[in-house]
């Protein structure tokens, strides 16, 4: 059981990471953006925030993989913000490697974790 406490916590701590970059990143759009583009960026940031913090809370495994495949939809669409401010020249192609590859790891241990509630 330790084990998985340690993974959730991880995982909750590259989820905080990629909202710390992306809070820095976000300020640097231009004022047109922030009640659009920045505005949708935030909010699937913290409404997977919200789904990460309820499927750790969660002890029943179907609740705890409603929130994971929720967290994962968010993380989706984060990657189209992403992929969308780099189309528009937001960010830049260092930033959007940094960014990409924030969510990508947050991705993948998402995905492992989804697998092991599957099997149980």
């Amino acid at each position: 059981m330790k084990q998985k406490t340690n993974n959730n916590l991880l995982i909750y701590q590259k989820y905080m990471d990629l909202i710390y970059y992306t809070n820095d990143i976000v300020r640097k759009y231009p004022k047109s953006e922030h009640f659009a583009l920045v505005e949708e960026i935030k909010n699937s940031m913290y409404v997977g925030l919200r789904m990460l913090m309820h499927a750790i809370k969660s002890y029943a495994i179907p609740d705890k993989l409603k929130y994971l495949k929720e967290l994962d939809v968010y993380l989706s669409l984060l990657k189209v913000h992403v992929r969308l401010s780099y189309k528009y020249q937001y960010i830049s192609n260092k930033n959007y490697s940094t960014w990409s590859n924030l969510i990508t790891d947050i991705c993948n241990m998402l995905g492992g974790w989804i697998n092991s509630c599957q099997k149980k």
